[in-house]
């Protein structure tokens, strides 16, 4: 009997030893820090995927398809600016040829009336160089009309060319009807005599003036 009761209270003392035992195991883990905590696994598969090379081949050939799009179109315009730049030179050429035609054609649109109208100044001239002194009414008459007539037709640009005996000849004024001999060595080649004048029109000749030189 008393046997037994040894046996119970030993019993008794290991029980009570072993919390104890616990505590100290648990306060030993804290004081190491090593705490046997489970780390949750983090979820979904995080691994890098390799890049779609189809992707890849079609971005390129995209990127190419737009650069020759960029390269046409380019050259498409540096055509059309150049036709321009051609199309606006010719019609500036033209439209500078027309002025001056224009105008030339406004300057000379009386030639053909002025170049009718010259052997009446002539029979005019001459009429009232041979008209008698003592026909003065009718020489005042045909003066008075003359003129008239020579101030109509100056003011439309035609003007008389003025020759001085002795003058040198020149084929784009003078027009040579005949030589005659002279005395005077400084008279020869010029011009002796002037049978018919000359006129401008507008600084252009319309009539050549008849002339005889010496020789």
């Amino acid at each position: 009997m008393m046997e037994e009761n040894s046996l119970h209270k030993s019993e008794i003392n290991e029980n009570q030893d072993q919390p104890e035992t616990m505590s100290n195991e648990v306060e030993n883990a804290a004081g190491t820090g090593q705490t046997n905590q489970i780390i949750p696994e983090p979820e979904g598969d995080h691994k890098t995927e390799a890049p779609d090379n189809s992707d890849l081949k079609g971005k390129k050939k995209h990127k190419k398809q737009v650069e020759k799009e960029i390269s046409t179109l380019s050259a498409e315009i540096h055509e059309l600016k150049d036709k321009y730049l051609r199309l606006y030179s010719e019609f500036e050429n033209y439209r500078r040829r027309t002025s001056k035609e224009k105008f030339e054609l406004i300057k000379t649109a009386s030639e053909e009336v002025m170049i009718r109208l010259l052997p009446v100044i002539d029979d005019l001239e001459r009429a009232i160089s041979s008209m008698p002194e003592n026909e003065k009414s009718s020489r005042e008459g045909i003066t008075l009309i003359y003129n008239k007539l020579k101030t109509i037709t100056e003011n439309q640009g035609l003007k008389v060319m003025v020759i001085e005996r002795g003058a040198e000849f020149n084929s784009e004024f003078h027009e040579a009807i005949t030589k005659i001999p002279v005395d005077d060595e400084a008279l020869k080649g010029k011009i002796v005599d002037v049978l018919e004048k000359g006129y401008y029109l507008n600084d252009k000749v319309i009539r050549f003036a008849k002339v005889v030189t010496g020789s």
